[in-house]
């Protein structure tokens, strides 16, 4: 897939593994974006309300 016009530019997609992360900012909780581990219970029910409201199509916030 490419942009819209008449864009002639390249794309690099640059990946960095999950245990890369975790050794370049040790000691950090702030992986749950990307793993689903969340570090709090509270982070499991904002993620729950957040499914319900986009299934409900609902316009309230999750927290």
């Amino acid at each position: 897939m490419k942009p819209k016009g008449d864009w002639q530019g390249g794309i690099e997609i640059i990946f960095q593994k999950i245990e890369s992360l975790h050794a370049a900012v040790p000691n950090h909780t702030g992986d749950w974006y990307f793993t689903g581990k969340y570090p709090t219970p509270g982070g499991y029910r904002v993620v729950n309300q957040a499914y319900l409201n986009y299934f409900e199509k609902s316009e309230g916030r999750s927290y």
